[in-house]
């Protein structure tokens, strides 16, 4: 393939963050080492995280409320945009005007719906549904999403699940001639370590524990969509003769979570660590992930979690859950606030007898979808990209 000259565009690619920033950050490396150019735009970055190859354009954004900093850099991108002649250019998040926009984080219209589901009752619900309606973020979002998606002329989506498919038909009526389903994949080099072993042991010692306590791993920044709270007290719902250990790595304000484990008796069977830049060792030192969602269009901790031999309870909200074989990697809950059925298949995850064909079929599973099938599939988009248009001048 002819190298080509592309442009990606995101406010803030801090690669440490996780999430989003880190998979531009495996993408752009992998486009640099085939030769390509890349152009990074955007407000900030960390440089060091990024190929020393790529071109960096700073986008001036003033700051101010959130609601309007999303239209703010949107038009800063436009604006820019149009001084250059890339051969492709990517959106990611809350652009318009791309040739192709790539919403790793899905939908905002599914995205407000879900988060609903974060509260358990109804009454709670509704009232959080009526406060949406009258939130100027969430009404600032919803018109730009319809700007992105539903003005000419219409980017080339690409989706990284089925799920978010069905998102964009459900909610904008975009159907399948519009989108690419190229499902999310990391790069499985930033889990290969020869002292794996060793890391795995010292982590656990650490942590206070033996080699034979199953332990499952919770990886988020944001503990409520994610379903931190449902995890505690399903770990109160298994019988307490079933021995296992959380262990919860993210946001690093996490004494709610630990006030409600005390409360149910449980803070012994949860570990809370906090922020990681690096959750390498973490991942090394559980035995399956656990990450019971109320919304994730592709989750990256679950494909980091497969690459490294860790199976996956998830919830059928995760569209990462249909790169899952349940149950021979995996299980996948209906509603993350049933205890008893979350609960249930925590003590399945915790029972060695699964864990260990578990883990093997977690490996092939992450052999199954790798990183450079995702890259070539990305890039023959990108390629189709750039002929269109040659075809239009």
């Amino acid at each position: 393939m002819t190298p080509l000259d592309i442009a990606l565009c995101y406010e803030s690619v801090l690669p440490s963050r996780g999430g989003a920033e880190t998979y531009l950050g495996d993408l752009s490396r992998r486009l640099a080492a085939d030769g390509h150019a890349v152009h990074l735009y955007a407000c900030r970055w960390d440089a060091a995280a990024l190929p020393a190859s790529m071109r960096f354009h700073t986008l001036e954004v003033p700051r101010g409320p959130r609601f309007l900093r999303p239209w703010r850099f949107g038009r800063a991108c436009e604006a820019a945009l149009k001084l250059a002649a890339h051969d492709v250019t990517v959106g990611f998040d809350k652009t318009w005007g791309q040739d192709v926009l790539y919403p790793q984080g899905g939908l905002h219209a599914a995205s407000r719906e879900h988060n609903l589901r974060k509260f358990r009752g109804p009454v709670a619900r509704q009232i959080a549904a009526w406060g949406k309606r009258f939130d100027p973020a969430s009404r600032s979002f919803a018109r730009l999403e319809r700007k992105q998606y539903l003005t000419d002329p219409r980017p080339l989506i690409v989706v990284n699940s089925d799920m978010v498919a069905r998102h964009f038909a459900h909610y904008y009526g975009v159907g399948p001639e519009s989108l690419s389903v190229v499902r999310s994949a990391i790069d499985p080099h930033r889990f290969v370590a020869p002292d794996r072993a060793e890391r795995r042991t010292a982590e656990r010692r650490a942590w206070g524990l033996t080699d034979d306590t199953p332990t499952g791993l919770f990886v988020a920044m944001n503990y409520r969509l994610k379903g931190l709270a449902p995890l505690v007290r399903a770990a109160a719902a298994v019988p307490p003769e079933v021995r296992f250990k959380i262990a919860v790595v993210g946001h690093p304000k996490f004494d709610k979570y630990r006030r409600l484990a005390e409360s149910l008796g449980v803070a012994d069977r949860l570990i809370f660590l906090g922020f990681r830049a690096d959750p390498k060792d973490a991942y090394f030192a559980a035995d399956f992930l656990v990450h019971p969602t109320f919304y994730d269009p592709c989750s990256l901790v679950a494909l980091e979690a497969l690459a490294c031999g860790l199976p996956v309870l998830t919830t059928q909200y995760n569209g990462a859950a249909e790169l899952l074989t349940v149950p021979d990697n995996g299980l996948v809950v209906n509603d993350p606030h049933d205890a008893a059925e979350l609960g249930g298949a925590l003590a399945r995850m915790a029972d060695a007898d699964y864990l260990r064909p578990a883990s093997g079929a977690a490996r092939r599973a992450a052999g199954a979808w790798t990183f450079e099938q995702h890259y070539a599939a990305l890039l023959g988009v990108f390629d189709d990209v750039r002929a269109a248009k040659r075809r239009a001048r």
